[in-house]
């Protein structure tokens, strides 16, 4: 079982995850969404396609830009379509 969790609150818990680039990206489906706020932050990898993100807040405190997605990922990476993945110090263990 995968999990992410950040400030204390599990964001994320998945037994169905992908992994792409030493990253682990989350079904859609398992993400806690009342932890996430939308973000205008857009990157652009030359192998998945452009990323939006998310900003995630727990109890009063902000993680900017902290989960993200791809949604129309390229071709090569269309596993990762529906996922969210996480950094800036959310854990995750799997």
């Amino acid at each position: 079982m995968a999990k992410a969790v950040w400030n204390g609150a599990v964001l994320a818990e998945s037994d169905d995850v992908e992994l792409a680039d030493g990253m682990t990206f989350f079904p859609e489906s398992s993400v806690k969404r009342e932890f996430l706020k939308n973000s205008s932050t857009i990157s652009t990898s030359p192998t998945r396609g452009q990323a939006r993100y998310y900003t995630v807040h727990v109890d009063g405190q902000e993680n900017s830009d902290a989960a993200w997605y791809y949604p129309n990922p390229k071709p090569s990476a269309r596993k990762l379509k529906f996922h969210i993945t996480f950094w800036r110090g959310v854990e995750v263990s799997k």
